[in-house]
């Protein structure tokens, strides 16, 4: 009856430690972002709403996020994007997925989109995903990660978190060349 009883222990074990891997988000190298992605673009957030779906024990919040497509880089969005997403608030009640990145009407982002409509965070690595678009203080377009860091090396994304934000951010078009090669290597291989 110990056997038993510590075999068991054992396997609860393992399941908790493999329900804690599942949701741990492994940062996607810069390789793994463009490879995994359907669709890479630059966009500007319009609309973002929320709602309640499902019945009984399966009720949750969804929200949309809907951007303008401004530039196309990997795959046929279309001119308007629409990621549905796991978590929002609606009324006073608030469901909230952690490191789930948060939209607002007028961001401007370069987004890593997979399984739109199937995944509760359509981004590859969830926050990793998605890359902010801002001015610098020359009126330049830069790249900034989902936490506000610069993003300055794509080739330390995944790697050396600080190595990546260590500098300058690169300039969006720089950004896009950097997707576009990546890309196109990809495709050839």
């Amino acid at each position: 009856m110990k056997k038993f009883s510590q075999l068991l222990i054992s396997g609860a074990c393992l399941i908790f430690a493999g329900s804690a891997l599942a949701t741990t988000v492994i940062p996607p190298s810069f390789d793994e972002l463009v490879s995994r992605a359907e669709l890479i673009f630059q966009g500007s957030v319009t609309d973002v709403r929320s709602e309640w779906t499902g019945e009984g024990a399966q009720r949750h919040i969804m929200s949309y996020v809907t951007l303008k497509v401004e530039d196309a880089i990997k795959g046929t969005p279309g001119p308007t994007v629409t990621l549905r997403m796991l978590g929002g608030t609606v009324g006073g009640e608030t469901m909230e997925v952690a490191d789930a990145p948060k939209f607002k009407v007028g961001d401007r982002d370069i987004l890593f989109v997979e399984n739109n409509g199937t995944q509760f965070v359509p981004l590859v690595g969830i926050m990793h995903g998605r890359f902010h678009v801002k001015k610098d203080t020359t009126g330049q377009d830069t790249v900034f990660t989902d936490e506000g860091s610069p993003l300055s090396d794509v080739t330390q994304l995944g790697k050396n978190p600080k190595a990546a934000s260590a500098g300058r951010a690169i300039s969006k078009q720089e950004f896009k060349n950097a997707i576009q090669a990546k890309a196109q290597a990809q495709a050839t291989h």
